[in-house]
């Protein structure tokens, strides 16, 4: 696993760099889910499977990029997958994006993530952790240094409010305006990454990502950003559920499958799933 992490850094400080310098523009191609991909995408994707490529240790790894499983060590123990650059689409306005790795074992599946790490691309360049707790390093002089645990209060004040709002059914609109009404704070960037950072680093509140009339499964992908987030959450002492149950429970039957989300402290949460049980 410390190999696979140190593979993970290797591959932020080269992104960093690409981030910096590479070109913003659309490719001519599209991923898996038809968007066009951005030629910071492709980069992306291939400094980390290159560099994946190097781990013993990894048996096959599969990114949001791809259509499929690449099959890389016969023998390895660890399967990943990864959204090599999430919030692609941000760069050029100069806002926070990240990368997202899930860890897995056996099979690409809720059950089997054993870990998970995501860096944000930021004013700073931090990474997040997660194992049997959440750790949070910077990069500092080329090299990430440990900063803190993190760990979420019973209650937040932030809400990020994710998809298309004229798509929301009205129960989940009334959801999100009661929580207003009750005080919490608008932050929300449209970057996965920077958003759910900044709910686990202010101590809580919820981000969600409903079913929508246009999406009723949701936009967000089960194994390259849904999972590897909700394991931090839980592990930080919060929760993510679908709207029913644990986001841990959602079973997967492609790799590119998406779930409805919602991720938050746990008093956030108990309201999300009492309304939805309620309305659904």
């Amino acid at each position: 696993m410390q190999e696979i992490i140190k593979a993970i850094e290797e591959s932020a400080i080269k992104i960093k760099y690409l981030i910096e310098t590479g070109d913003t523009g659309k490719s001519e191609s599209e991923n898996s889910t038809g968007d066009t991909q951005l030629k910071l995408d492709i980069e992306s994707d291939e400094i980390i499977e290159n560099i994946f490529k190097k781990i013993p240790s990894i048996k096959a790894i599969v990114s949001e990029e791809q259509e499929a499983i690449v099959n890389l060590h016969e023998n390895g123990k660890y399967l990943i997958a990864y959204d090599p650059l999430d919030g692609s689409s941000l760069v050029d306005v100069n806002l926070s994006v990240g990368s997202i790795f899930g860890i897995y074992e056996n099979e690409f599946n809720a059950q089997n993530i054993i870990a998970s790490v995501y860096v944000v691309f930021g004013p700073r360049v931090e990474m997040v952790v997660t194992t049997t707790d959440v750790k949070m390093y910077r990069l500092l002089n080329g090299e990430f240094k440990f900063i803190q645990n993190i760990k979420l209060n019973e209650k937040g004040k932030l809400n990020a409010p994710g998809s298309t709002q004229n798509c929301w059914a009205p129960f989940h609109k009334q959801l999100i305006d009661d929580i207003f009404n009750d005080g919490y704070r608008l932050r929300y960037s449209g970057g996965m990454v920077p958003d759910l950072h900044q709910i686990l680093l202010k101590g809580g509140g919820l981000f969600s990502y409903p079913g929508t009339s246009d999406k009723p499964k949701g936009k967000l992908r089960q194994l390259f950003e849904v999972f590897p987030f909700a394991l931090a959450y839980e592990k930080a002492g919060g929760a993510a559920v679908d709207g029913f149950k644990r986001v841990l429970e959602v079973q997967t039957s492609h790799i590119h499958d998406t779930t409805p989300c919602f991720f938050g402290s746990k008093t956030e949460i108990n309201r999300v799933l009492e309304v939805y049980k309620k309305n659904v």
